[in-house]
């Protein structure tokens, strides 16, 4: 059984459907990543699986047991508060030290536990905020513009950060990104959204479909061609770039 699917979903807001006709499966163990113009539906989407938004029609379906850890596109927190990481993690319930100390460390971000929160950097804002969503061990790790704000190489180490987290724990991954390059280096299958399914499938399928050009336009070549370059290259080392 999947983890969590959708049949049929209908998402509407403020009298205006958002999503409708939206059918997909996450399964156990694989990176998924939402693409699509803005207003599309991705955030809406994400709000739906982890049951913040209700359907207006269609189903979503969740396994039993199923557990959900979220990372939200920013968070405010009153920069005069003193509030530790380790006290942010704490919260609304008091977590087992150790259960703290492995989420960190999981994050990328093992010292940081006695910081400020105020003090933090946006990447080590954003990896305590993975930590956060880590804390009950997800079976699925839901992430809506975590990198929104950060530069490409902490972007890019996030990224790599949330590969060794499913591949250490198992979990499945569902991000929506702008960062298109990273999507195709990452992403075992990705969703491109616009108010309904456009295309799904692997990187390269989705990014020669001519749904996903007539929105990204011919520049996703670009990053397609990294993607090739970078994959293929880990396996040939012989092999010359491809012309974007």
């Amino acid at each position: 059984m999947s983890l969590i699917s959708t049949n049929n979903l209908k998402l509407v807001l403020g009298g205006q459907i958002v999503l409708d006709g939206v059918s997909i499966a996450i399964e156990r163990g694989e990176i998924v990543t939402i693409v699509g113009p803005n207003g599309s539906g991705k955030s809406s989407l994400l709000r739906a699986l982890i049951g913040a938004l209700k359907p207006a029609g269609g189903s979503i379906t969740r396994a039993e047991g199923l557990r959900i850890g979220y990372v939200p596109q920013k968070l405010q927190i009153d920069a005069t508060l003193p509030l530790t990481v380790q006290g942010f993690l704490n919260l609304p319930r008091r977590q087992d030290r150790a259960i703290v100390t492995s989420a960190l460390n999981r994050a990328g971000v093992p010292d940081l536990a006695k910081r400020q929160m105020a003090d933090l950097s946006g990447g080590q804002f954003q990896r305590v905020l993975l930590a956060r969503a880590l804390l009950n061990t997800p079976d699925i790790l839901i992430l809506d513009e975590a990198t929104q704000g950060l530069d490409q190489p902490g972007a890019a180490a996030f990224y790599h950060q949330i590969e060794d987290v499913r591949r250490d724990m198992g979990c499945a991954v569902v991000m929506v990104s702008h960062d298109l390059h990273v999507v195709m280096a990452a992403s075992d299958r990705v969703l491109c959204l616009n108010g309904h399914v456009c295309c799904e499938g692997t990187p390269e399928i989705v990014a020669d479909a001519p749904e996903y050009r007539a929105l990204f336009g011919t520049g996703t070549q670009g990053a397609l061609a990294l993607y090739r370059h970078e994959h293929t290259h880990s396996h040939d080392h012989t092999h010359k770039h491809e012309a974007p």
